[in-house]
């Protein structure tokens, strides 16, 4: 199961504004900026994230289910802020691995112990 909703609302009022501005540098992270489905307004939400061969994998720490994977799915596209660039990415899909395969061993342990299995894969264009 992954992190409780409750948590998710307290990380948007107050880690998020912090990591917003930092995840894009920090080793493991970035910011997914993405477009509203219904308000076409810019998101940008603090991720963690992980090189892939042909794009990267985002660990969907709260699931599936939320707004901005909801928003990336329907676009079918977003930008990717991480080590300082932007990235555009693009087919993005939704799936679940209880083994965590590609995650490098102490980030796949701390998903583990977090129970997150559902990860969003994406490629860079």
């Amino acid at each position: 199961m992954p992190i409780p909703q409750w948590m998710a609302r307290a990380n948007r009022v107050g880690l998020n504004r912090v990591m917003r501005r930092v995840a894009p540098w920090l080793p493991g992270f970035g910011v997914v900026e993405h477009r509203g489905r219904t308000s076409g307004r810019i998101y940008r939400t603090p991720v963690e994230v992980f090189r892939a061969a042909d794009g990267y994998v985002i660990a969907l720490t709260y699931g599936p289910q939320t707004e901005w994977v909801k928003n990336v799915l329907a676009a079918g596209e977003a930008e990717l802020l991480i080590r300082g660039r932007r990235v555009h990415v693009t087919a993005p899909h939704v799936y679940h691995d209880e083994s965590r395969q590609g995650i490098r061993t102490v980030e796949r342990q701390v998903l583990r112990l977090l129970g997150v299995a559902d990860f969003l894969a994406v490629q860079a264009r």
